[in-house]
């Protein structure tokens, strides 16, 4: 039989943490945290279970110096059991109001330190490491007046009677599981490291977290801490992923090697199942739309735990039987479909899910998005700023349009993008339109428009290299962007309609009018305007640019 360690007394919430994850195995109850982990690292028990988190108290500072101890062995899953904490008195008759002392661990007490503040005016707390004990010793020197917090489980086997439950509300506690082998990948899995002591170096802290960053892996976990003998930085990390993936030890072994410097300095303390702390709504997505950024979505939704079905023309789940199975349906097709692909599913959605449109029109498509479904259900649309080539959504813009029905689902998934580094703009219907007329539409139709003129006039790529100053080569840079990618993506960029169509059609007019005075030499009324221009762009904004062109020049200085 396989004997687990765990933090005493029995029913207590460690115990009970163990009892749920080694169901018939034998517990073996220890006072405090050093004495488990003792008892793991000498090899007399197979699995410790050590609280490491908690909601209220935060960490548990001890483990950190605690792990550096352990020499075998490795950090394989976690347990998270919500804290119900109970207070309980000796005496039938005592209330809270009556009591003079109260007893618990000194995690309890932290725990319920608001409750405690609010609830006695002046009582005494009794801090102990063996609550069975103290409770024996109470009972031998007298029992009125005196209270316990606990587990009601335990208050009760030891023969106390609740007065009061749940005292502190939102309470939950992580435990780590601690055995003799690494856990196998899951898909969804989380790595710890810690260091040893470090040399001191300028800009190591953030050189670490740049390497993490750059790589698209994200930190659930960083604490830092002067080891003991030689005041020098020990650092320790929870990072996403398994050890096993390529891009977590290809990222630790970098940053060993080239930031630190000091080969074998990083301690793997272990790889398991990720565990997330915040309460998650949304367990399944499903995609209508099988293209590339479909797949790109879904295969970081994965990574985060949810359950992703993809659906289209050709799959054999077929999207209106995939509706039925998952909480969120995310459409994610070409911009002339998408409308017609949200009335034609859009009634299929129960309430109580959601509808997340992955698209670049608003208005249209949000319009027929409230009308083909029913009132409870969510809905949202975003438009991300990036392709299925793009590495991860770091620093990349995302535009939400968030409606009256978007609810908690919508915004999990708007958590979901900003959690992966997306920057995140909200708009309104119009005004995403207006401003991805700006953004995409003018710029598409304005490298069309310019590729036809150079085909008319028999002008070659030889003559644009040879003609052309670096800052004349930026309208060149799009249009060669357009034209040597999916053509149909930007025909539908180009036909959208809502007010991008007025940002072209105003850009035509002002080209009508700038033309014309140039045609008439207004070389006075043109500086006018340029100035005029320059007022509303703001100094701040022109400087900025003018900072990203010159970085830019530098860029094609080289190549040319």
């Amino acid at each position: 039989m396989i004997t687990v360690a765990t933090l005493g007394p029995e029913k207590s919430h460690a115990w009970q943490a163990a009892s749920l994850y080694a169901t018939g195995a034998r517990i073996r109850l220890y006072p405090h945290t050093r004495a488990l982990i003792q008892a793991f690292v000498s090899g007399e028990v197979q699995l410790a279970i050590v609280p490491i988190y908690n909601t209220r108290e935060g960490e548990n500072k001890q483990y950190f110096r605690l792990f550096d101890k352990i020499r075998s062995g490795y950090w394989i899953d976690n347990i998270v059991l919500d804290s119900h904490l109970s207070l309980g008195v000796f005496d039938a008759d005592d209330r809270a109001g009556d009591l003079e002392l109260l007893i618990g661990k000194p995690s309890v007490f932290r725990q319920c330190e608001e409750y405690i503040g609010s609830t006695f005016e002046d009582i005494a707390l009794m801090s102990v490491q063996n609550l069975e004990r103290a409770m024996e010793e109470v009972r031998q020197q007298g029992t009125a007046h005196r209270g316990v917090i606990d587990t009601e489980e335990m208050l009760r086997a030891h023969g106390l009677h609740i007065i009061e439950r749940e005292v502190v509300p939102h309470n939950r506690t992580r435990y780590a599981v601690l055995g003799p082998e690494l856990a196998v990948a899951t898909g969804y899995d989380a790595t710890v490291f810690i260091t040893k002591p470090l040399d001191d170096r300028v800009g190591m802290l953030v050189d670490i977290l740049g390497e993490f960053s750059r790589r698209g892996i994200n930190i659930l976990d960083l604490r830092s801490e002067n080891d003991i003998k030689t005041q020098k930085l020990q650092i320790y990390i929870e990072a996403e992923g398994h050890i096993h993936d390529r891009v977590l030890s290809e990222a630790v072994q970098h940053i060993e090697e080239r930031v630190i410097q000091q080969k074998g300095v990083i301690r793997l303390l272990g790889s398991f199942p990720r565990v997330d702390m915040r309460t998650k709504h949304i367990r399944s997505f499903g995609f209508i739309g099988t293209g590339d950024m479909s797949r790109w979505f879904a295969d970081r939704l994965e990574s985060e735990g949810y359950r992703v079905l993809l659906t289209g023309r050709t799959t054999r789940l077929r999207p209106e039987e995939m509706i039925d199975l998952v909480d969120v349906v995310v459409v994610c097709v070409p911009i002339s479909a998408t409308a017609e692909t949200v009335r034609t599913f859009g009634p299929l959605i129960d309430d109580g899910k959601a509808l997340i449109l992955l698209a670049g029109e608003s208005e249209t498509t949000l319009q027929a998005a409230l009308e083909s479904t029913g009132e409870g259900v969510e809905v949202m649309l975003v438009h991300n700023l990036w392709g299925p080539q793009a590495a991860t959504m770091k620093d990349k813009n995302a535009i939400v349009v968030r409606t009256p029905r978007s609810g908690r689902f919508c915004s999990e998934f708007e958590a979901f993008l900003y959690k992966h580094g997306a920057d995140i703009y909200h708009d309104s219907p119009s005004r995403h339109d207006l401003l991805m007329g700006v953004g995409q539409k003018l710029p598409t139709v304005i490298s069309v428009a310019l590729a036809m003129t150079l085909q008319e006039n028999g002008i070659t790529a030889d003559d644009i290299a040879s003609h052309s100053t670096l800052t004349s080569l930026y309208p060149i840079l799009a249009m060669a962007r357009v034209h040597s990618q999916n053509p149909q993506t930007y025909a539908e960029i180009m036909a959208t309609s809502g007010d991008s169509r007025k940002i072209v059609r105003d850009f035509v007019g002002n080209m009508k009018r700038v033309v014309e005075m140039a045609d008439n030499a207004c070389i006075r009324e043109l500086s006018e305007l340029i100035n005029t221009n320059s007022t509303h762009l703001t100094r701040d904004f022109l400087e900025a640019r003018m900072a990203q062109a010159k970085a830019v020049d530098e860029v094609l200085g080289r190549m040319t």
